[in-house]
């Protein structure tokens, strides 16, 4: 592999980035690292995720990348800024495309949705309050729907899955009236674009995973275009289950178990 960009979070979320970025740059080498050791980090603590996140990039360093994509909303916003001064190349993160939302919006109400701990942080509040203009923003906590995608619902019961999203979202609508951008500002939950956009018609709904095609540019290096993944296991989430989940969802790559880098 000719410099491969790192691109990890602990679920199948991120895959969609990976290929997201093999469909810009088809010659960039790219190491797709799945740290199901670390599952769930929506759930996580600021130093729970400051120790995981570190001990992932310090494996895909070891990996030999040139780049890493953090491809996961929470520990973006959480801890992003403090731990990318830890290292020397360069580490992009996933965050809520929130001024492209409020440029869509024509009620000027958008609403993020991500899982619990972003929601609740003092740092997506922070990130919100810095937004321009006057627009409302709304945080909604989309927890409950990471698991359609980890247990693979929305494959194998595509029925349950929207009767799923459709009570979120009559939810939501209950709640947020105004509301007509939703980001999808966890890495699951573009998985489900189509039960949303079939549930609410009438919003749009954005992808962050967009806005990395273009920041990673600058650190894209010709190769052979190959894919390869890796990853870590406990025995609630093992490794067949990730390959298991590839195969349903058409995806040729079979995961190389690794033992997470050691970090004190």
């Amino acid at each position: 592999m000719n410099k491969p960009i790192g691109v990890f979070d602990a679920g199948l979320g991120s895959y969609s980035i990976v290929d997201l970025i093999h469909q810009h740059y088809p010659q960039q080498d790219l190491i797709y690292y799945a740290d199901r050791a670390s599952f769930p980090y929506g759930k996580k603590t600021k130093s729970e995720l400051l120790h995981c996140i570190g001990q992932a990039i310090d494996q895909l360093i070891a990996e030999g990348v040139s780049a890493v994509v953090l491809a996961s909303n929470a520990p973006s916003v959480m801890i992003l800024e403090e731990i990318k001064n830890q290292y020397d190349l360069p580490i992009i993160g996933v965050f809520p495309p929130v001024a492209q939302a409020i440029q869509y919006s024509q009620t000027q109400h958008v609403a993020i949705l991500g899982v619990n701990s972003l929601i609740n942080s003092s740092e997506i509040k922070h990130y919100v309050e810095q937004r321009p203009g006057q627009a409302q923003v709304s945080l909604v906590n989309a927890s409950s729907l990471v698991d359609l995608v980890e247990d693979g619902s929305f494959l194998a019961d595509p029925e349950r899955t929207q009767q799923v999203v459709n009570q979120f979202m009559q939810q939501l609508q209950e709640n947020f009236p105004r509301v007509d951008v939703c980001t999808l500002s966890s890495t699951h939950l573009p998985w489900l674009r189509p039960f949303f956009e079939k549930s609410s018609q009438q919003i749009q709904f954005i992808d962050p995973a967009e806005l990395i095609v273009a920041q990673i540019k600058p650190y894209i290096q010709a190769g052979q275009g190959e894919i390869r993944c890796i990853a870590t296991q406990t025995e609630q989430f093992l490794i067949t289950g990730l390959s298991q989940m590839f195969d349903r969802l058409g995806i040729y790559l079979r995961p190389q178990l690794i033992e997470p880098s050691a970090k004190p």
